[in-house]
Formats: C-alpha cells, structure tokens, sequence
C-alpha cells in the first residue's frame, strides 16, 4: 500500500492507473518497463518530464507548484487541461481567500484609439505586486476592454487578445496572491470628428506601459474650422494639459460644474468666518465673492494657473489664445 501511494503521489496518476503501472514493473525486467509504460501511454519522456511540467506550468500561470502538481494530478499530466484546471480552481480558490482584504495600492492605466479614450484604476494590496509585469499587464488589458467595450456590455465579457477580462483578471489573482479588484473605469468618447484626445501616464514602472501612479486625459476640440493647428500640434497642447491635471488634482473642470450645495456650503462657511467682522452685508458679499474666486481656482481646472505654460496663465485663457476648447477631462491616482 505504501508503494501505490509513494508512485501514486509521484507521478500524479489515478489509482487505476498506479495499479497497472505497479504491475507492469513486477512483471517485467528493467529492458521491457520503456515498452510496457509506452503500451500504458506512460512513455519515459513523460515520466522524466513531469519536473519540467510542473515548472513550465508554474511559469506559464504564477500559480504555486503544490497547486501544479495537483492540476497535473487531476488531468493525467495534460498539460492544457491542467493550465484550465488551474484557471476554473485555483484562482476561484484564491479569490475567495483573498476577497475582503484590504486594496490601497494599485495602478492608473489609459488607452487611447480611434479617437476615445478610457482610463482604469486597479487596486492591489502592496505596492510590491503593483509594481510587477503581471500586474501592469493586467491593468493595460483592462484599459484596453475598456475602450473596446460597447454600452450595455459588461466589462468582464470583453476579450483583449482572445482572452475575457474575468480570465485575466483570474490569472493575475492566482499569479500574484492578492486581493486584485477594478476600481475604476471611465471613458471618453470623442464629440466631435475634428476633437483630438490626449493622455498622460505619471510615475510608471515601466518605460513602455501606459500604466502608472497617476494619470489624465483630455479632450481638445478647434473653436473655428481655421484654427491653424495641426492634429498633432493639439495633441501636444493637450499631453501638457494632462501633465498639469496629474499635478494640480482639479475636482471639476469649470465653476458651473461645481454642485450647488457645495458652493452654498463653503459661501456659509466663509460668512461665518466674518460674522464678527462688524461690516455690512454688501461688503461681506463682496468679500466672499473674492474668495469664491479663489476656492474655484483651487478645484477647477478653467480657473487654475497652467503650471506648464510660461507665465502660468489660466487654462480656459491659455487655451481660448490657441483656439481650442476644452470639452472632456478624467483623472485618477493612486
């Protein structure tokens, strides 16, 4: 009994199939066993390949090698089977142990084509796993169903590269060991055919993801149809836009955007301020007009000084000096 189990354990057979091997070794000399493990479809290559199964299966899926070994051992050493074994158990094992945990950390990724755009927040546990190919993968496949997926369609559905979002995602969970979750995903889809979209990507890993900490991108469109600029010229001006969205964090893009609760509760609180001020009330609305100002200039995009143009003029000037309009802005960080 302990031999069955002994060969059992170590060439991942069902025990049928451990009993003939068994068998077959009593029954014949060290000269036949290559014949009769042949006849069994259990040549030597396979016996002395299941190290190297288990390795390329390892690196192939992320997954641990006891979880290798018994995808291998459930499939009979196939390796497809058990690369799928791994997918439809492992990672369902993983994600239900790793579902509650804590994601801070993660990564910002953006896609750009055919004239939209979409930007994608993954969320990850460490900043470790964020950083690894593994996840900047997944984040840009995520950007990139993002921007392939119609209305209606549900995100896991979407195939990048003949593979489901759920598949991947799945994948990088049982790679990785950690509580992956979509954070966030938002689009823009040009309004216009003359409208150019443009993107940035902050404090990447590496050099040629469109994935990183933070990330923007904006929709630009010419106010006349003479406008003088080139496609890639507004590009230009937009890429720098993005750099400053990433770096001044507006919340809206312009003061009519702003909620009007919001705006009553900060006049209140400014009024309150100044309740004790002794100054009439034309003088004090004069006052927290002034200071509005200043509060719009701090969340709204319009209204903030462009950090990236000499003499950090405001964005609705700068951009209206250029002909161009601001339609569309998304942002996100970590």
């Amino acid at each position: 009994m302990f031999q069955r189990t002994a060969v059992r354990k170590f060439l991942g057979l069902a025990p049928s199939r451990t009993t003939q091997f068994i068998q077959n070794i009593s029954r014949q000399n060290a000269q036949a066993w290559s014949t009769s493990l042949s006849n069994n479809s259990l040549s030597v290559r396979n016996f002395s390949s299941l190290p190297k199964l288990i390795q390329q299966l390892r690196k192939a899926t992320g997954a641990p090698m006891m979880e290798c070994k018994k995808a291998l051992a459930a499939t009979e050493n196939d390796y497809d089977a058990a690369t799928e074994w791994l997918r439809k158990n492992g990672s369902a094992k993983a994600a239900s142990k790793l579902a509650g945990r804590d994601a801070s950390e993660g990564m910002v990724g953006i896609a750009i084509g055919g004239n939209n755009a979409s930007i994608v927040r993954v969320a990850s546990e460490t900043d470790f796993a964020s950083r690894s190919k593994d996840f900047t993968n997944l984040v840009e496949i995520i950007a990139s169903a993002s921007l392939e997926q119609k209305d209606g369609d549900d995100l896991m559905t979407v195939e990048v590269s003949g593979k489901t979002v759920k598949d991947s995602l799945d994948d990088a969970i049982l790679a990785i060991r950690e509580n992956l979750q979509i954070a966030l995903t938002e689009k823009i889809v040009a309004s216009s055919d003359d409208s150019v979209i443009s993107g940035y990507v902050h404090g990447k890993v590496f050099n040629e993801s469109n994935s990183g900490t933070a990330a923007a991108i904006v929709e630009l469109c010419p106010t006349s149809a003479d406008s003088g600029l080139s496609r890639e010229e507004i590009d230009e001006i937009g890429k720098k836009l993005a750099m400053h969205i990433v770096a001044a964090k507006p919340s809206y893009m312009a003061p009519e955007d702003v909620p009007a609760d919001e705006i009553e509760k900060e006049k209140s609180i400014l009024l309150e301020q100044m309740a004790d001020s002794g100054k009439p009330a034309d003088i004090l609305e004069k006052i927290v007009g002034g200071r509005m100002r200043k509060y719009y200039e701090g969340v709204c995009l319009t209204e903030q000084g462009h950090m990236l143009e000499e003499g950090n003029p405001k964005v609705a000037k700068d951009l209206a000096s250029k002909g161009l309009n601001l339609v569309a802005y998304k942002s996100s960080s970590i």
